[in-house]
């Protein structure tokens, strides 16, 4: 976890709770010295941080004669904390089910709205920022619930660090922050460039640089077989609710792009709803 202190009068961190320790043995903190971390309603000295109190913990004074002292073993160095287990693959399916989820009605809705989908798809304005309504959602998912359509069927759960739900602030930095850095808007090239950076990140710090930077974890359950399956069919459902809107005018895209296809599309065009005029 992340530590911010106050020493000399100036203001340090973020500090990881290890080195933080690491200085207390050293003599380099005391117990009144003033800290914080995400969770914190206040600026508290070390010792009435429940991650320290044990720190500043003082052994009971033994009045005996004290035996010769053996020579002294040099303490074995504390390793940090292990890696959380990052589960990316269910972090990755769980937001893509979400996404296409929210696409499959999105496309949906404006079909039934009569809007033109030929103009809307070749509008790049409308498709890079049509996904902020699904993250202004999630937004209000993650404060109530911890949670998602694709997360609760794939078994895992944002929380922060000492478990409690995101605040609606925690819920908004995070999902603009993967909305930036994780998928890049569902932007093509882009997208696909973050969701690489994200995946090493990820690898490397234990979880992604939104959750590591903000102090929240994910808590995972075991996978529940008819979960995954409501999930198979969802993932499946989401993505023909796209094509029924969107296919003839991605047909006639391919048509132009790749004429020598021209007739075996015809010939088997995909089931579509009718344009609205």
């Amino acid at each position: 976890m992340d530590i911010w202190i106050i020493q000399n009068g100036e203001k340090a961190g973020p500090i990881h709770d290890f080195e933080v320790r690491k200085k207390i043995e050293a003599g380099e903190l005391a117990a009144d010295t003033p800290a914080w971390h995400e969770g914190l309603s206040a600026w508290r000295p070390l010792v009435e941080i429940d991650l320290f109190s044990r720190e500043f913990d003082q052994p009971i004074e033994c009045f005996e004669e004290p035996a010769p002292a053996a020579e002294d073993e040099p303490e074995p160095d504390r390793l940090p904390p292990p890696l959380q287990q990052p589960h990316l693959i269910r972090r990755f399916w769980a937001r893509w089910f979400d996404l296409y989820l929210f696409a499959g009605v999105w496309w949906l809705a404006m079909w039934a709205a009569g809007r033109d989908i030929g103009a809307t798809l070749n509008n790049p304005w409308i498709i890079l920022f049509h996904y902020i309504p699904w993250f202004v959602l999630e937004i209000i998912l993650l404060h109530r619930f911890g949670s998602t359509p694709g997360k609760w069927l794939l078994g895992i759960k944002v929380v922060n660090d000492d478990g409690s739900l995101l605040s609606l602030a925690q819920a908004t930095r995070r999902s603009a922050r993967v909305l930036f850095l994780g998928i890049g808007f569902g932007w093509g090239v882009l997208a696909l460039i973050c969701q690489i950076m994200a995946f090493f990140t990820t690898r490397k710090l234990g979880r992604p640089l939104w959750d590591h930077s903000a102090g929240h974890r994910l808590d995972a359950t075991p996978l529940h077989p008819l979960r995954l399956v409501v999930y198979v069919i969802g993932l499946f459902a989401a993505l023909q609710l796209q094509m029924i809107v969107v296919a003839p005018y991605v047909m006639e895209s391919m048509r132009k792009s790749f004429p020598a296809l021209s007739e075996q599309l015809e010939k088997n065009p995909p089931w579509h709803l009718p344009e609205k005029r």
